[in-house]
């Protein structure tokens, strides 16, 4: 398999009270939880400091559809640098895929799949970082 994971996009789990258990987080643990109920830790590629990443901490109403049906209480989002390439690399090993997989956002592209053990998993390819175009000075 040539297309790989790059990282741990987030960490997503089902609780009763997401709005309440956030302010728990954020109270004793520090978290940097904002109005929609989540945290996001920003970092630096290692190989790549200038190439920024993010990492997603949310707490979903246990009622939420996002991991699917059945009664998984916790999905992890894998970071994929070429989600459609991974997909059809899936797709040829057999593994079952969500038909709405490949959707786009301003969030980036996402997909999901079932693990070994039929555990929903989410693939999400971040947004292409838009760098400001560089300005040519004027000739004096």
């Amino acid at each position: 398999m040539k297309t790989k994971v790059t990282g741990l996009g987030g960490i997503f789990f089902k609780v009763k009270n997401p709005g309440k258990l956030g302010a728990w987080y954020k109270k004793h643990l520090g978290l940097p939880v904002n109005e929609w109920g989540g945290a996001v830790f920003d970092w630096r590629d290692a190989r790549q400091p200038a190439k920024k990443g993010s990492t997603v901490w949310s707490p979903f109403a246990a009622d939420t559809d996002h991991f699917g049906p059945g009664k998984q209480a916790l999905m992890i989002n894998y970071r994929v640098a070429n989600l459609k390439s991974i997909l059809a690399q899936l797709k040829k090993a057999g593994v079952w895929i969500d038909p709405k997989s490949g959707e786009g956002s301003e969030f980036g592209k996402f997909g999901w799949i079932k693990d070994g053990e039929g555990n929903r998993v989410e693939l999400w390819e971040p947004p292409v970082e838009r760098r400001p175009a560089k300005r040519k000075r004027a000739k004096a």
